[in-house]
């Protein structure tokens, strides 16, 4: 079986998203082929995680010329199955690339696809609140990945790169900035393995320095409930929940955060929850793994404490 990656390029790498929609590919052992676009660096990591092959087009692409490539490559190479990260860039593109090529696209995948006889997999529905198992009668089929759901899984070995010839078409779109939202750890947001993020409970936004604080301490990436970000206290950028950004991390610390269900529709495939509110009838505390019932002034500073010792004795 050959399976063609699409994988975002991130100043010439690999972003871990991509590594783990590979790292899925790989795991169904198929033969990879990434896809990746604009200048890479050696082969942007893409092997380690089990490509053979990369293909690399030059060029500085929108996403609707992006889309034309991929559905080229993926009619000329012969492959059985398109994987894409369900990211920001992947649900704007394989949507594309499947009416392009009548395909069938299965989006927000969480598990590995049986292709023993076409294609069946499981993906999230109702905004994470339930399962459903999904069978693709279509020839060719592609599969957006869940970004934190399966992780990257190196294997070793370097990628064979083979540069593209096709023209990329001029953008439509002109990049005016790029706002990250990272941690120390230099992640954005929806890869972040850690996020401490904070609602209307700190009070003010001059009171975010302590949000911060932890989060550095951890290498953690900062968020923020949607009534932040629409009264300007933190930017837009950092809303989580389903009409913001949804998020997978490993852990998920919720402060002054009270968890309505449009906030808990994006945040609720987190490994692990924990909530301080001083409320302690706030919904997040149904959804928590570990809850702390007292004022986050008080909580956040022995916190913070607790995190420095933590990690200067690792």
């Amino acid at each position: 079986m050959k399976v063609l990656v699409f994988v975002e390029n991130n100043n010439g790498k690999a972003t871990k998203a991509g590594l783990e929609a590979i790292s899925y590919a790989k795991s169904l052992g198929a033969e990879v082929t990434a896809f990746m676009i604009g200048d890479v660096q050696a082969d942007g990591g893409v092997g380690e995680c089990g490509a053979q092959t990369l293909k690399v087009q030059a060029g500085n692409c929108d996403s609707r010329a992006m889309a034309k490539l991929i559905a080229q490559e993926a009619k000329d190479g012969g492959y059985n199955l398109l994987v894409a990260s369900h990211d920001n860039l992947g649900k704007e593109i394989m949507p594309r690339v499947a009416i392009m090529n009548g395909y069938t696209l299965i989006s927000g995948v969480t598990e590995l696809a049986n292709v023993a006889n076409g294609c069946m997999v499981k993906r999230n529905v109702f905004s994470g609140k339930a399962i459903a198992e999904v069978a693709s009668k279509s020839t060719i089929s592609i599969l957006t990945v869940l970004p934190n759901s399966f992780g990257v899984k190196k294997v070793g070995g370097t990628a064979a790169i083979v540069a593209m010839s096709a023209t990329c078409e001029p953008s439509q779109v002109k990049l005016v900035e790029v706002k990250g939202n990272h941690g120390d750890a230099g992640v954005p947001l929806p890869e972040a393995d850690l996020v401490v993020s904070a609602g209307r409970g700190m009070k003010g936004p001059e009171n975010w320095g302590m949000v911060e604080e932890l989060a550095s301490i951890l290498g953690a990436a900062t968020a923020c409930s949607r009534p932040v970000s629409d009264i300007g206290w933190r930017p837009h950028h950092e809303h989580v929940g389903q009409t913001g950004i949804a998020i997978r991390p490993n852990l998920y610390i919720a402060i002054g955060i009270s968890g309505a269900i449009q906030h808990l529709a994006g945040v609720n495939g987190s490994k692990v929850i924990v909530v301080i509110n001083k409320d302690p009838e706030a919904p997040f505390f149904k959804a928590a793994d570990y809850g702390i019932v007292g004022d986050a002034f008080e909580v956040l500073p022995r916190l913070i404490e607790a995190a420095k010792h933590f990690t200067a004795n690792k």
